[in-house]
């Protein structure tokens, strides 16, 4: 066709006429998409500078998990599945019959090593009394052994020069016979009292030590017989119970846990959230549960450990594949609002949004 004719003309003329609003499409909605990007950007900083979120967040609580001490039967149970109990409240009882008998027991052994020791605290006087008397029977009969000595020595010189006669003599041998005989006896007796003595405080200290192992037994008895009354250490919700009225319930098996109403909120925050968050700062808590409510609470604390969490987002200009470690900082959160009379238990997902400015 040729492009001076008239019909070339209005044909080129009806085409640039279409493509002009076209072109303006073309210019105007990649602005309008930069301007709104900018504006996000612009609105993140801002918002990124005064708060910081998450949505890796769960409610937690101490959980208490309840286990018999001692096994045995149960033939009381108070509690169910889903029930609020107080601290101090009996739950359950053990049969404690045995264990009554136990503690009969070990008081009856006691009371006898008690009265024992008594009697070797006695003999112990007896014996000690008898030995000062040996001592003093052994002094005494030294003085008779020097005195019928020197008696001999005397009467034996005497002899020598006629001053005596031989029955003075014999006498006098006789005497000191006897006299060495008196010692050798007491010290015999004062050897025996020693001997009789040092048992006499061996049986004590042995009843001593004894006694100290029973009264053990008797307080253990005592305590194992009051672990027979299950009561919640806690205030909280009974849930997951697994025994029932006649069971024989495992010493350390557990048997119920109760769950504290002193809920609070772990968050993961990333480590480049942290710079300026701190204990007391104020904190909004959204339950997924509760989508239009929101719960005030505080940053308690910063775990000093990180849960390291892989990202496969590749930064600029890498080659291959690439995996980028993000750390994760939980961080715990306590309501300062009343949160008992809403249906919150441990487990459910929350966003917190800390404001660290």
């Amino acid at each position: 066709m040729n492009k001076d004719s008239k019909y070339y003309k209005e044909a080129r003329q009806k085409v640039l006429s279409k493509r002009k609003p076209y072109q303006k499409k073309r210019v105007i909605v990649p602005v309008i998409t930069a301007v709104v990007f900018i504006l996000f950007g612009i609105f993140s900083l801002i918002y990124s500078t005064f708060y910081q979120s998450t949505d890796d967040a769960f409610i937690e609580a101490h959980l208490v998990y309840l286990s018999p001490k001692v096994s045995g039967e149960v033939v009381e149970l108070n509690v169910d599945d889903n029930v609020e109990v107080k601290k101090g409240e009996i739950l359950a009882q053990i049969d404690s019959r045995d264990f009554e008998l136990a503690l009969k027991n070990a008081k009856a052994r006691l009371e006898k090593a008690q009265a024992e020791l008594n009697f070797s605290k006695s003999d112990i006087e007896k014996m000690d009394s008898i030995t000062k008397q040996t001592q003093s029977d052994l002094k005494t009969a030294q003085v008779k052994l020097d005195y019928a000595n020197s008696d001999f020595v005397r009467y034996k010189n005497a002899y020598k020069d006629g001053s005596v006669t031989k029955q003075d003599l014999d006498k006098a041998v006789k005497n000191l016979e006897v006299a060495r005989f008196g010692v050798k006896s007491a010290q015999e007796h004062l050897k025996a009292s020693n001997s009789a003595l040092k048992s006499s405080i061996a049986q004590k200290a042995s009843k001593e030590a004894e006694i100290k192992k029973l009264i053990t037994e008797v307080e253990t008895a005592a305590l194992n017989l009051s672990y027979t009354t299950i009561v919640s250490p806690v205030d909280g919700i009974v849930t997951n119970k697994n025994i029932e009225l006649g069971n024989y319930v495992q010493k350390a098996h557990p048997i119920l846990t109760i769950v504290p109403k002193d809920y609070y909120v772990v968050a993961n925050f990333k480590e480049t959230q942290l710079g300026n968050m701190k204990k007391g700062q104020k904190v909004t808590i959204k339950i997924d549960t509760y989508k239009n409510k929101k719960f005030n609470a505080i940053v308690d604390s910063i775990q000093k450990t990180s849960g390291a969490k892989a990202s496969l987002f590749p930064p600029e200009n890498a080659v291959g594949s690439y995996v980028k470690v993000v750390q994760r900082v939980p961080v715990k959160i306590l309501f300062t609002d009343d949160i008992s009379k809403y249906n919150i238990v441990p487990g459910m997902s929350v966003i917190a949004k800390v404001k660290v400015k």
